[in-house]
C-alpha cells in the first residue's frame, strides 16, 4: 500500500515542510526499529524516551519522510521534513489516514472515567450485540470484532494499532464500536484521528498519579476528552460525581447526564438488592438487572443513557438491559459448595473501588456474617494509594489480609509495607500479611464460614502475575475453585 504524504497530512496543518510534499509513502511507524525503505517515520517525544533522537537511525533505515516537532540540526536531501506543533496530535491523524479514515464509517462511543469504563463499554457491546447490531469492543479484558476475540494488551492501544484495529472493526462490518478511553490514552492523544459520536464519564478518584502527577493533571486528561467531542456527538456524564460537570464545561458536543441522587436526563432508583441481581425504577419502568451493587446501577444508567442517545428505543433499551450478565472479574460471585460462604473476585484496584464493594457486600451479609478482604497493590504504580486501599479495606471489612498483586519490578513485602503505614496499631490487630497470593486466598476462605463474604480484589479478570518482568500464569477465581474442590 502507497499513499501521497499530501493525503496523509489533509487533516493537519504542518507548520513547515521541507522536501516534496506529494511523496509516496508506503508504511507509517513511530518505531525507528521498524522502519522500512519508504517509511514515514514520525518523532514522537515520549516519557522516557524522544523519538528525535532517532531520525538519523530511521534515515539510515531507509525512512523517506520524517515528521518532526524540532528539525536536525544536519538535514539529509533525500528527505521530506514535515514540523507539526504536536506529533502526538500528529501521528493519530496520519494513522487515521493511512488505514482511510476508518472511524467515519462507525458509530465510535468512548468510556472514560476511574472506575467502570469496562463495565460499561462491554455492557454496551453486549447490549447492542444481542440487539442484532454488528459491534466492535475495545477493553482492558479483550478487544472483538463481532464475536471473534482479538487480543488486548493495552487499556487503549497505541495511534496505529488502534487505527488497524478500527480498520478492521470497519471492514468486519461493525456498526458500533464501544472502547474505553484511558487518561494515558487522553494524555498522549492516542485517540486523535477518532471521530467520536458520543462519550461517557463514569466518576473520578486517585489513579495513576506515578504518571499524571497530581489529581488535577489526571482530571485535565480525562477532561480532553470530551473538549475534543464534536457538536455531532453525545457527552454524557455521571452528575452524582463531583467531576461529572467539571467533563461538560468545554465540549462542542450534546450534553447529557445520568444520576441516582440528583436530577438528570436518564434518572433511576434503586428498589431492592440481592445477591445476585438489582430491582430498579428507571424512567418509571421496572427492571431487574443481573448486577450487584449501587456502582453497577450507575454502569447500567450509563449504558442505558448512551442507548438511548444512539437512537435505540427506551422499552427496547429496558429489555435489553434485564439480559446482560456480569463483566468477568467484576463483582464476579462464587459460592462455595457447602453454600456457607461466598467469594466475589472483582478487579477494584483503588481506594474508591475497594470501598464500592465493600459497600455493596455489607448489606448482603446475613445475621452474624463477616466480610474477608484479600488485597494488594500492584507495583510500579501510584505508591500513593496503597496506604489508602489498605485504610479502605480495613474501614469496610471485619478481617483484612495484605497480599501480593502484579508487584513488577518491586519486592512484594516493601509493597505490603507501605500499605500498612496507612493503618493504626489497632486496625494492624485485625490485619494479617501472606505474601504468597494464592496462600493468602486460601487463608480467607479456610476462615471464612457460615453467612461471610470473601472479597478477593486487585486483579479481576486477570489470567497471570507478573514478578520481576515476567508474567506468570495465575487466576483469582481459578484458587477459589481449586479450594471449593477440597471441601466437596
Amino acid at each position: 500500500m502507497q499513499k501521497n504524504l499530501k493525503d496523509l497530512t489533509i487533516r493537519l496543518k504542518p507548520l513547515h515542510i521541507i522536501g516534496d510534499e506529494h511523496v509516496c509513502v508506503n508504511h507509517v511507524t513511530a518505531d525507528s526499529r521498524q522502519v522500512e525503505p519508504g517509511s514515514l517515520f514520525v518523532a514522537v517525544p515520549g516519557v522516557s524516551v524522544d523519538g528525535h533522537r532517532y531520525i538519523d537511525k530511521a534515515i539510515a533505515a531507509g525512512a523517506s519522510v520524517v515528521a518532526l516537532e524540532k528539525f536536525p540540526e544536519n538535514l539529509s536531501e533525500d528527505v521530506t521534513y514535515v514540523q507539526f506543533a504536536d506529533t502526538h496530535e500528529a501521528l493519530g491523524q496520519i494513522a487515521s489516514a493511512w488505514y482511510g479514515n476508518p472511524s467515519d464509517a462507525i458509530k465510535l462511543v468512548g468510556v472514560t472515567g476511574t472506575n467502570g469504563k469496562t463495565t460499561i463499554a462491554t455492557l454496551l457491546y453486549e447490549l447492542f450485540t444481542s440487539a442484532g447490531y454488528m459491534c466492535g469492543l475495545l477493553s482492558t479484558v479483550c478487544n472483538k470484532i463481532g464475536r471473534k476475540e482479538v487480543p488486548a494488551t493495552h487499556t487503549t492501544p497505541d495511534a496505529i494499532s488502534l487505527q488497524a484495529l478500527m480498520r478492521d472493526m470497519a471492514d468486519g462490518g461493525c456498526e458500533y464500536v464501544f472502547m474505553e478511553v484511558s487518561s494515558h490514552a487522553a494524555d498522549q492523544k492516542r485517540i486523535a484521528g477518532l471521530q467520536f459520536d458520543g462519550g461517557i464519564f463514569t466518576n473520578l478518584t486517585r489513579d495513576h498519579l506515578d504518571y499524571h502527577g497530581t489529581v488535577q493533571d489526571y482530571l485535565k486528561a480525562k477532561k480532553s476528552f470530551f473538549d475534543h467531542l464534536p457538536a455531532t456527538a453525545f457527552a454524557l456524564t455521571n452528575k452524582d460525581d463531583k467531576n461529572g460537570p467539571v467533563m461538560l464545561q468545554n465540549t462542542k458536543a450534546r450534553k447529557k447526564t445520568y444520576a441516582l441522587k440528583t436530577v438528570a436526563d436518564f434518572k433511576a432508583s434503586i428498589q431492592e438488592h440481592y445477591v445476585d441481581s438489582t430491582d430498579l425504577l428507571i424512567d418509571g419502568n421496572e427492571v431487574t438487572i443481573r448486577l450487584v451493587g449501587d456502582f453497577n446501577v450507575y454502569n447500567v444508567l450509563a449504558v442505558y443513557g448512551a442507548a438511548c442517545l444512539l437512537g435505540m428505543d427506551r422499552k427496547e433499551a429496558l429489555l435489553h438491559l434485564s439480559l446482560l450478565k456480569p463483566v468477568n472479574g467484576r463483582f464476579e460471585a462464587l459460592v462455595s459448595p457447602d453454600g456457607n460462604f461466598t467469594a466475589v473476585v472483582d478487579y477494584a484496584h483503588t481506594p474508591d473501588a475497594i470501598r464500592n464493594v465493600l459497600e455493596t457486600i455489607r448489606p448482603l451479609v446475613k445475621g452474624d456474617g463477616k466480610i474477608f478482604c484479600v488485597v494488594g497493590a500492584g507495583g510500579d504504580r501510584d505508591r500513593g494509594k496503597r496506604p489508602l486501599m489498605a485504610k479502605a479495606a480495613c474501614d469496610m471489612a471485619d478481617r483484612v489480609i495484605l497480599t501480593s498483586d502484579n508487584p513488577r519490578s518491586e519486592e512484594p513485602e516493601a509493597i505490603i509495607g507501605e500499605m500498612k503505614e496507612g493503618l493504626s496499631a489497632q486496625e494492624l490487630k485485625h490485619v494479617l500479611c501472606i505474601t504468597d497470593r494464592k496462600e493468602a486466598i486460601r487463608a480467607a476462605c479456610m476462615s471464612a464460614g457460615k453467612n461471610d463474604f470473601v472479597l478477593i480484589a486487585g486483579k479481576g479478570h486477570e489470567t497471570y502475575q507478573e514478578i520481576k518482568g515476567v508474567k506468570h500464569h495465575f487466576d483469582d477465581r481459578e484458587v477459589v475453585r481449586d479450594f471449593f474442590d477440597t471441601i466437596k
